[in-house]
C-alpha cells in the first residue's frame, strides 16, 4: 500500500481500518468524535473485543455530544480491559451554549504505533456513503507525532478548559506540521495557518468542506487571492446534513462569486471531506470544518505538508470530486425570495454555533 494512502470512500476506509485492527499485535488507540451505536459501530466494537480478549491495549476517546454519554454500548469492551473515556458530558446552566459547543472533534486512529489514520471520517453507518478525505500512513517520523497527540489527549481529556486561553505548540517533522488546535476566541491556530497559506498562494487554491462559513478575514483573503489572479475553488455539498448551515452559507455566496471565487456544489451525496491544497504543493488533511464552530469551539487536528508522494493522490481526489459538482448560479441567487433573504439574516447571528 505504500507509506501514504488517501481514502475518500468510507466503505473502503472502514475495511482497511478493520483489517489493520484484526492484524494488530500490541495496541489500538482511537480518538473519534462519533462512534456510532449502530451496525458499523458494532462491527468495530466486536473487532476490538477480539483484540482486547487477546490482551492487546485498547484505548478509545469519544465525545459526549457526538457519541452520547451512555457507556452501556462499550461495556463488552471495558469488561475485557479496554479503556473508554467520554469527553465532556453535557452541562446545564448559564453557559450552556458556550460550554457545550466545546467539543473534541478530532479523528485519529493509531494501531501498534505503526499505522496511523487521520482525516474527516467518524465511525458510524450514518456516513457510509459520504465523500471524505482521510490519510493512512506508516511513515515513522509522522507516526511519532500521531502517537504523541493521542497520548496527550487521552491523558488530559478531563482537564480541557474553554476558559483558559492557551494552545499546544505545533509539532514538526521534515516538511510536515501537525496542529493540535484548542478552543479559543483569540487563538485559532488552524484558521491562522489557512490565512497564511491563502495569502501566499500564487496559482491555485482548492478547499473542500462540508460546512462553509468562513469569517470576515478568510472571506477577504479568498477574494483578494481571486482578484490577484489565483484560481480559487471552494467545494461544498449542495445539501449538507446540517440544513441551517446551508441557509446561512447562502448569504455570503454572491459577494465571493463577484470577487472571482469559484463555488462548486457536490451533488453525488454528502461531501464531508475537509481538505485544502495550495498551488499543487502544500496541503492540509484535517478534522476541522471551514466554519466558526470548528475554529472557535472545538478540539481539532490538521496535518499540513508538502509530501510529493501524496500530491498525485490528492489531485486525483479533488479532480474526482469536481466531476460531480455543479457551479454556483449567481442569477438564481440574486432572484431568491425575500423570505429566503429574511431567514438568512435572522439566522446570521447564530453562525458561531453551527
Amino acid at each position: 500500500m505504500g507509506k501514504f494512502k488517501i481514502f475518500d470512500d468510507n466503505l473502503v476506509l472502514f475495511n482497511s481500518v478493520l483489517e489493520d485492527i484484526r492484524n494488530a499485535k500490541q495496541s489500538i488507540w482511537i480518538e473519534i468524535y462519533r462512534f456510532g451505536k449502530d451496525a458499523m459501530g458494532e462491527k468495530f466494537r466486536m473487532a476490538l473485543e477480539d483484540k482486547a480478549s487477546e490482551g492487546l491495549e485498547v484505548k478509545i476517546l469519544v465525545d459526549a455530544w457526538g457519541t452520547g454519554e451512555d457507556t452501556t454500548f462499550f461495556e463488552p469492551l471495558t469488561k475485557l480491559g479496554a479503556e473508554v473515556r467520554i469527553y465532556r458530558k453535557m452541562r446545564f446552566g448559564k453557559s450552556f451554549l458556550s460550554k457545550n459547543h466545546c467539543r473534541n472533534h478530532r479523528k485519529l486512529i493509531v494501531i501498534d504505533g505503526e499505522i496511523g489514520y487521520i482525516g474527516s471520517t467518524n465511525i458510524t453507518a450514518y456516513c457510509l456513503n459520504w465523500r471524505e478525505l482521510n490519510l493512512r500512513t506508516t511513515e515513522e517520523a509522522l507516526l511519532s507525532i500521531l502517537r504523541r497527540s493521542f497520548k496527550d489527549s487521552f491523558r488530559s481529556f478531563e482537564r480541557y478548559s474553554f476558559n483558559k486561553i492557551g494552545t499546544k505548540r505545533d509539532l514538526h517533522t521534515g516538511d510536515w506540521v501537525f496542529i493540535q488546535d484548542l478552543p479559543g476566541i483569540y487563538r485559532q491556530k488552524i484558521k491562522t495557518k489557512y490565512e497564511r497559506m491563502i495569502s501566499k498562494a500564487e496559482k491555485e487554491i482548492l478547499i473542500e468542506t462540508p460546512y462553509f462559513l468562513p469569517g470576515h478575514v478568510l472571506r477577504k483573503l479568498l477574494c483578494e487571492a481571486a482578484q490577484r489572479g489565483v484560481n480559487v475553488n471552494v467545494v461544498t455539498p449542495i445539501h449538507s446534513d446540517v440544513h441551517v448551515v446551508d441557509i446561512i452559507r447562502r448569504h455570503y455566496l454572491g459577494s465571493l462569486h463577484q470577487a472571482g471565487v469559484k463555488l462548486h456544489f457536490y451533488t453525488a451525496g454528502n461531501l464531508h471531506a475537509k481538505g485544502v491544497m495550495i498551488d499543487n504543493e502544500i496541503f492540509s488533511i484535517s478534522s476541522a470544518n471551514f466554519d466558526y464552530r470548528s475554529f472557535r469551539y472545538q478540539y481539532e487536528l490538521a496535518l499540513i505538508g508538502k509530501e510529493p508522494q501524496l500530491l498525485p493522490q490528492l489531485q486525483e481526489h479533488f479532480d474526482s470530486t469536481l466531476k460531480y459538482c455543479t457551479s454556483f448560479d449567481y442569477v438564481s441567487w440574486k432572484r431568491r425570495s425575500t423570505i429566503d433573504r429574511i431567514i438568512e439574516l435572522m439566522l446570521l447571528p447564530f453562525r458561531y454555533l453551527f
